[in-house]
């Protein structure tokens, strides 16, 4: 069994690539203005109970061939046309894959509070951040386990944050429970629901945004890990925001943008002959590889930070300070390193010879004793190292 520090939607220490010269491109305004009206109807409809919600891109994913399920509610691409989730995570790692993450929870912060807010529901330091400057961080309930993994970046006016689909719904709930109880300012919330998020990951990432990114003073070769610009042109649309990180454990980006015009930009970005789509499929199988968790699979609401080995994203100050949701109960825990304890869970890397470890198999040691159980696994032939969580 090996154990190892890893991280949830981290990634890798930036590359230095020569970024190409910036392209300016513009949408036809006909199809923006179809897209428009398309993506309205979508966000202004509720879908049942039953119904998966699809996301801009949808129609653009059929067209090339994509193989959808229902995630967190959602229709999403498993798979596009021929090309097998393995072949989708070769080429990631190889060249530069498109993944639509637009089901995913994208939040904006205003008010002059909203710091101090963000530090009551997240462990991280976000008054720390420079201008543009983004960490992953951990919301936290009373009881010191986590409610969800997200990035949060200091975007200047605002703080955005990206949350997880799955966990889209009772995010809301903790975070507007935690808005009713502060007493100290004034802080606004808002849903960006009229916003599609793409990421585009792999070791040619960023050639391919540098020939759509029009705004000539943003150098995506000189953008650090986990920062963000915003307002920046793509393909010719403003309002748009790029972040670079990622799922996959490769350079890349994450790229919203209004729903409107996603077709748009992800056509443009396609038709680059190192770019392709991916699905969740292959999604899986690169974070897995990279030693990524998955929440709902890899930790919960009964997970501390600790146990999921995340207790580096409880910032140094906040070690000190504390004043976030459940700080007391896992600042405790790290000064007393409780998971060095014997007997304590912890979320630790396999890697497996023989058959592929599957979710929910038992590990047992040398004498055939319980003593753990595998929470994520992909077929071997798909990775070489991290195969199971």
């Amino acid at each position: 069994m090996l154990a190892s520090r890893i991280g949830a939607r981290a990634g890798p220490s930036v590359r230095q690539i020569t970024s190409l010269r910036a392209q300016t491109h513009t949408c036809s305004p006909s199809v923006a203005l179809a897209q428009k009206n398309s993506s309205l109807r979508m966000y202004t409809s509720e879908s049942s109970q039953n119904t998966p919600k699809r996301t801009a891109l949808y129609d653009l994913h059929v067209e090339n061939g994509a193989t959808f399920a229902t995630f967190a509610g959602w229709q999403m691409p498993m798979k596009f046309g021929d090309l097998t989730a393995l072949e989708s995570h070769h080429h990631t790692r190889r060249n530069a894959s498109i993944f639509d993450v637009s089901h995913m929870l994208q939040l904006s912060f205003t008010g002059p509070n909203r710091t101090e807010f963000l530090e009551r529901i997240v462990c991280g330091d976000i008054a720390g951040l420079p201008s543009g400057g983004g960490t992953l961080s951990l919301m936290t309930n009373s009881e010191g386990g986590i409610i969800d993994d997200c990035v949060v970046v200091n975007a200047d006016d605002h703080v955005y944050m990206v949350a997880n689909a799955g966990c889209a719904d009772k995010d809301l709930v903790h975070i507007k429970s935690e808005l009713s109880a502060f007493a100290d300012g004034e802080v606004e919330m808002e849903v960006m629901d009229t916003y599609s998020l793409i990421a585009l990951q792999g070791p040619k990432a960023m050639d391919v945004l540098a020939k759509h990114v029009d705004d000539d003073e943003v150098m995506l070769k000189d953008l650090p890990f986990m920062a963000s610009v915003n307002d920046v042109s793509v393909h010719g649309v403003p309002g748009c925001r790029i972040t670079r990180c990622g799922y996959t454990g490769e350079d890349g980006f994450e790229i919203s943008m209004p729903s409107y015009k996603a077709v748009c930009i992800t056509r443009a970005l396609l038709s680059e002959d190192e770019a392709a789509n991916a699905g969740l499929a292959a999604r899986d199988s690169l974070r897995l590889e990279a030693g990524l968790c998955l929440y709902g699979s890899d930790i919960d609401a009964t997970t501390s930070p600790m146990e999921a080995n995340l207790g580096w994203t409880v910032a140094k100050r906040r070690r000190t300070e504390s004043g976030f949701v459940g700080g007391d109960i896992i600042v405790d825990q790290l000064k007393k390193k409780v998971c060095e304890s014997s007997g304590v869970r912890r979320r630790v890397g396999l890697v497996v010879d023989g058959a592929p470890a599957r979710a929910h198999s038992k590990v047992l040691d040398m004498e055939g004793n319980e003593i753990g159980e595998i929470t994520s696994g992909v077929p071997y032939e798909c990775t070489a190292r991290f195969t199971a969580v």
